[in-house]
């Protein structure tokens, strides 16, 4: 799709410009045509400015107008001269970082003012005076004190009704021998820095020769002719003529009409403040008028005034021009160059899935919707035990499992304890009357049996809160990897909640065994323990037995047979039974509801209120190479959305 304006639109551009320049000759800068030409022109140039406010330069090249020129070859008297406004002058090197220069011009009566901005520093100031000293300052922060240089661009926007509309960047002057406290190598860093814009395309180089020196020998047009062999973008701006030499007049003349060295654009010529009139205080304006002045009244250079190739005023008419058209012929291949990155952009957006939006507003929705699926990942769990790495209940079973086991073994320890007082009944028997078990003395040791089992149970339950813990935490890692402090708060929540679930825990299943004490269960259980045992059958085979006749009566072997000792031990191995069923259950189902299902529940609470005045963009700030490549991403999508819009907008003027 051909995004250029339509011939229509090209054609009143063009004959605008026309007018303009000879409105310029004739009347000042706040006629009818003049306004015509700031509704053409400005749109083109705001659109630049945008584009490279947004930061779209790091993503594409945008049309501009790179001013370059060996020390002291007039460059900063040039841009003086465009500016209204001095600029660092002196020897060596002045300007030592890009200087983006933006001229917008006001209606008459309008307050002079200048913004300048540089890294995360922007000042505005209304007293043009002031310029040089905020440059300096500017290049003093960027590229430090004395005469280093730094490819970090200064910006400096002057809105004044003596300006034109146009957008220059001035580049360090082109020197061969280093100075005291300059690097070695000074002169190919400048060469590098100024290779950085020329070489691009959609650059405009202005450079700038003095016209007593040879043009032919001049670094800056031979670094031009090397990116732009053809002089298809290079305009070259000759200064000092007042100081060519009698009789050599004809060169310069020869020099303009494209005999030594051809440009598409051509030549301009220019004279500008000298430092003798800097010293005499001679403003820009007088300058000015002066320069006219000197043309006309110039044997040789003269009729270039009427061709509209000398002076400043037509210089600044002719740039304008040329960046306008310069840009009007890029919106084509700007808009394309949009399109294919874009659509790349989304495609490597995918190898990265989904991160937080860039839009504030945003942010706290998004937040909700990471932490409800945690959330639910975690309730998930803790029902089905499934997880993205392992199986909860698959983890949590071998360790029931060795409960379970413990509490059997323990079986055949009670067993044998039993046993041990029925045989040796005279050592633990109190004051009952022969004949008579007592039914504390086995009551107690029931109750110490039980007692040896707290100290493995509370071990049990630590047990299992480092497994939950756990996998509760690889959860977290799983669903947060790339947000270190909502992450961080979230283990911190985890590990709280555990803690405080595992103390619940522990409580309840100490005052349980200590119910377990009480040695009790319901008539209707134990008497079906009874029958499940085959109690009954026992029975019979003990009550068969006869009484000792060799001895007395009253023996310890003939009363057994009266109580009910010799049963007491199967009675209470019965007993215990119940009491392994239950605590064999009990710990397991402790744990499923609160070190689970009620942590999950009061997990789900406290992330839900991490919300409630939290630093939602510290939460969501990404720590990874995936989450920095993915931000990169959407910022760089962003930008390429807003320039294509602007540009469409451009374009529909």
């Amino acid at each position: 799709m051909d995004s250029s304006p339509p011939p229509e639109v090209i054609v009143e551009f063009e004959s605008t410009v026309e007018k303009v320049h000879a409105v310029h000759s004739v009347e000042d800068g706040n006629g009818i045509f003049l306004q015509q030409w700031q509704s053409k022109v400005r749109p083109y140039i705001e659109m630049i400015d945008y584009l490279r406010r947004i930061g779209i330069e790091k993503d594409l090249a945008l049309p501009s107008i790179a001013v370059v020129g060996d020390q002291s070859s007039g460059k900063s008297s040039v841009l003086e001269a465009l500016s209204g406004v001095a600029l660092p002058r002196g020897s060596g090197i002045v300007t030592r970082c890009p200087l983006e220069l933006k001229l917008r011009k006001m209606q008459a009566g309008a307050t002079w003012t200048a913004v300048i901005s540089y890294r995360d520093t922007q000042e505005t100031f209304t007293n043009p005076a002031q310029v040089e000293s905020f440059v300096r300052k500017a290049q003093n922060v960027l590229a430090g004190e004395g005469v280093g240089i730094c490819d970090e661009l200064i910006s400096l926007e002057i809105t004044s009704p003596d300006v034109c509309d146009l957008t220059l960047i001035d580049l360090p002057g082109i020197t061969r021998v280093p100075v005291k406290g300059q690097p070695e190598d000074i002169g190919d860093q400048i060469r590098r820095l100024i290779l950085k814009f020329i070489e691009k395309k959609e650059t405009i180089n202005l450079v700038v020769v003095p016209c007593n020196v040879d043009i032919a020998t001049t670094e800056a047009l031979r670094m031009a002719q090397g990116v732009d062999p053809h002089g298809t973008r290079t305009l070259a701006i000759l200064t000092k003529p007042d100081l060519v030499d009698k009789g050599a007049e004809a060169d310069i003349l020869q020099i303009m009409q494209g005999k030594v060295v051809p440009l598409k654009k051509g030549y301009i010529i220019v004279r500008c403040r000298g430092q003798s009139d800097i010293n005499e205080n001679l403003s820009l304006a007088e300058a000015t008028r002066l320069e006219t002045e000197f043309f006309r009244n110039h044997s040789h250079f003269s009729y270039l005034l009427e061709e509209q190739r000398v002076t400043t005023r037509c210089l600044s008419n002719r740039l304008t021009k040329d960046l306008v058209e310069h840009i009007r012929a890029s919106l084509p291949s700007l808009t394309e160059q949009i399109q294919i990155r874009l659509s790349a952009v989304r495609v490597e957006l995918r190898n990265y899935g989904h991160g937080p939006p860039l839009e504030q507003e945003k942010l706290g929705p998004y937040l909700s919707k990471k932490i409800l699926e945690f959330s639910d990942q975690i309730s998930e769990l803790c029902r089905t035990g499934a997880s993205g790495q392992a199986n909860l209940y698959s983890l949590l079973r071998p360790v029931f499992k060795q409960w379970e086991g413990l509490l059997r073994d323990s079986k055949a320890s009670f067993r044998a304890a039993v046993q041990e007082m029925t045989e040796n009944y005279e050592a633990h028997r109190g004051r009952e009357l022969i004949t008579f078990s007592d039914y504390c003395v086995y009551e107690s040791l029931v109750q110490k049996h039980v007692n040896e089992i707290k100290l493995p149970a509370v071990e049990t339950v630590k047990i299992i809160r480092g497994i939950v813990q756990t996998e509760f935490r690889t959860v977290c890692e799983l669903c947060f990897p790339n947000f270190p402090h909502l992450r961080y708060m979230i283990l911190n929540q985890i590990e709280e909640i555990q803690s405080k679930q595992e103390s619940k825990v522990e409580k309840r299943l100490l005052e349980y065994i200590s119910m377990e004490k009480l040695v009790y269960t319901q008539d209707p259980i134990f008497t079906q323990k009874l029958v499940d045992f085959r109690f009954v059958e026992q029975r019979q085979e003990y009550e068969s037995v006869c009484l000792d006749t060799g001895e007395n009566a009253t023996s310890v072997n003939n009363c057994a047979v009266f109580d009910t000792r010799k049963l007491t031990p199967e009675k209470l191995i019965i007993y215990y039974e119940i009491v392994y069923q239950r605590l064999a259950d009990y710990v397991p189902m402790l744990v499923l509801l609160f070190m689970m299902k009620e942590a999950a529940i009061l997990l789900r609470a406290e992330t839900m209120n991490l919300r409630d005045g939290a630093d939602i963009g510290k939460l969501l700030n990404e720590d990874s190479e995936a989450g920095r490549k993915r931000a990169e991403l959407y910022q760089r999508m962003e930008r390429l959305r807003q320039a294509q819009e602007r540009i469409s907008i451009t374009i529909n003027l």
